[in-house]
């Protein structure tokens, strides 16, 4: 079960890592310039944020872990993911439809899994 979680720790790590930065660094000409013309319009501070808070909540899924330092803070890591994946899937399923919000729903549930299990499972090693 350790090991299981460690890989869904690190894919989810990663994927919250490159759409962080990616909201972060990116001008907003270049996010805006993919999205669909049916897409809700968030104003870009806001996506600033949930940039912000993407890219820390894919350094708490790994860090504490490898520190061994305050390990508590990955459950809570992956919990405040799941917050923002269901927004994610709320405004996905507003603009796109339900099946394009499949996507951000099975990352959620994939956080909500690490959370779970790193709650039961206290140690990281």
């Amino acid at each position: 079960m350790n090991i299981l979680l460690w890989v869904i720790q690190i894919i989810l790590a990663l994927l919250f890592l490159f759409a962080g930065i990616t909201k972060v660094v990116l001008p907003i000409e270049v996010l805006m310039q993919n999205a669909s013309p049916n897409q809700v319009q968030l104003p870009i501070l806001f996506i600033r944020f949930i940039g912000v808070c993407e890219t820390l909540g894919a350094l708490g899924l790994i860090l504490p872990g490898i520190f061994h330092r305050q390990q508590y803070l990955t459950p809570l890591a992956a919990a405040g993911l799941v917050v923002i994946m269901i927004g994610a899937v709320v405004v996905t399923a507003i603009g796109d439809g339900v099946v394009a919000a499949l996507g951000p729903l099975v990352f959620g549930l994939l956080c909500a899994f690490v959370a779970y299990g790193r709650w039961k499972l206290k140690p990281l090693r």
